[in-house]
């Protein structure tokens, strides 16, 4: 019905209009917001440009109702001719928004001209950081909680670079195990998440909306000097380096996802040129989350070639065939840093298989380390939500921290709400 622009998230939410004329649908891509397509055309008109707005729904009393920033928002809409025809007014505040992707809220438009919706803000998930030995122990770490994702340790295992989300977005936070401070690393764009450590430890690549749609770009680790893009396409996801730092491994995500690679010596540091990047594979397989392998030989990775989610492995690169890790589905692969060993996660279980990679590659049977509700991430991506020291022996995991306050108990409805919405925004009929 609809097709992605290049570099394009997604069309979600769609809803019919009456009498088959279009359907209204957000847009999550180099453009944001939301759209109607006619269905006897085919043309598709943006509506309400921006990030924050989202789920439009279309109300009998000749309204176009969506969320923006908590509250929902009334604008009139000529049916006939698929336009709005006024200015947007706030005609409910406070209505729950689940912290998840794609953005939603909590309400829907009766064709009777009913409202229900749940009363709230944005629900977050706070998360505390603690480490889980190979046999399940855990232990706590004692930064503060909040709605982390993606821990990531630094190749010397003394810094975590993690994403905190609020309301204001999500940020890239640094947090010094020794010296237990957390402090904030990027700025600039609501959308900074996915940070890789370059084996040195040096720099760390993250994806960011900065400047729009969702590149990669780089920055050393101590903050110091500015950002580098380093990509051109749009919806990118930084997963690893080569251990000469000289190759990422990441997602483009523009379509179905598939794995990239960024080859550095075509990147001149300072140039403000970006690099050339190519496809690694081509099966029209999702495929995601790719991990080198600690000698660079090996790229670790997550596919639904076979109708569900599993690990595969395959030379880099190449040539060669690939190798089935997971038994029973599998995601969120990472190495052990020694390669003889590769974790992945079945539900709430970690998993871990032997690799040999001498004289030729063998894998050994999937054996259950521990097993606990550890949370994965919540964006959608395959992209680990854990991370493994450097010894092997301990696993950095996100537990849910238990909040005081309660969850919605109650759905408001209210009955002949566009009577009201007449009132408060005129159409002019």
């Amino acid at each position: 019905m609809t097709s992605v622009d290049k570099g394009g998230a997604g069309h979600v939410w769609p809803e019919f209009l009456p009498g088959s004329k279009g359907v209204l649908f957000s847009m999550f891509s180099a453009e944001q917001g939301i759209a109607v397509q006619s269905l006897g055309t085919g043309g598709r008109r943006n509506l309400i440009q921006g990030q924050a707005v989202t789920m439009p729904r279309y109300a009998s009393s000749g309204h176009l109702i969506y969320e923006q920033a908590g509250n929902l928002m009334a604008v009139p809409f000529d049916l006939e001719r698929l336009q709005v025809t006024g200015e947007a007014v706030p005609v409910v505040q406070g209505v729950l928004q689940p912290l998840q992707q794609p953005p939603s809220a909590q309400y829907s438009v009766s064709a009777s001209g009913s409202l229900a919706y749940i009363a709230g803000g944005t629900e977050a998930i706070l998360s505390k950081l603690v480490w889980i030995s190979r046999n399940g122990r855990e232990e706590a770490v004692a930064a503060p909680a909040r709605n982390y994702d993606m821990p990531r340790l630094s190749p010397d295992g003394r810094r975590v670079a993690i994403d905190a989300t609020d309301n204001e977005g999500t940020q890239v936070w640094l947090y010094d195990l020794a010296r237990d401070t957390l402090a904030r690393w990027t700025f600039g764009g609501d959308s900074n998440q996915f940070p890789t450590w370059t084996p040195d430890g040096k720099r760390m690549a993250f994806m960011s909306n900065k400047e729009g749609a969702s590149h990669i770009f780089w920055q050393l680790a101590d903050g110091s000097g500015g950002l580098e893009r380093l990509t051109s396409g749009n919806t990118e996801v930084p997963f690893s380096w080569s251990p000469d730092g000289q190759q990422l491994a990441f997602i483009n995500a523009a379509t179905t996802p598939e794995i990239w690679v960024l080859r550095m010596g075509d990147v001149s540091p300072g140039s403000g040129q970006v690099g050339k990047a190519q496809p690694l594979y081509h099966t029209g397989a999702f495929e995601d989350a790719p991990q080198f392998s600690p000698d660079g030989h090996w790229l670790a990775y997550v596919s639904n070639e076979s109708g569900r989610t599993e690990v595969y492995v395959q030379p880099y690169p190449g040539p060669g065939g690939k190798w089935l890790i997971s038994t029973d589905g599998g995601t969120e692969p990472q190495w052990n840093r020694n390669g003889r060993e590769l974790f992945y996660r079945v539900g709430d279980k970690m998993m871990a298989v032997d690799i040999g990679t001498q004289p030729s590659f063998a894998v050994g049977k999937p054996r259950q380390l521990f097993e606990g509700h550890y949370l994965p991430n919540s964006l959608g991506y395959g992209d680990a939500n854990y991370d493994v020291s450097p010894d092997g022996q301990r696993f950095l995991m996100l537990k849910s921290v238990e909040q005081q306050q309660t969850g919605p108990t109650q759905i408001n409805v209210v009955l002949n709400w566009t009577e009201e919405l007449k009132r408060l925004v005129p159409t002019g009929k």
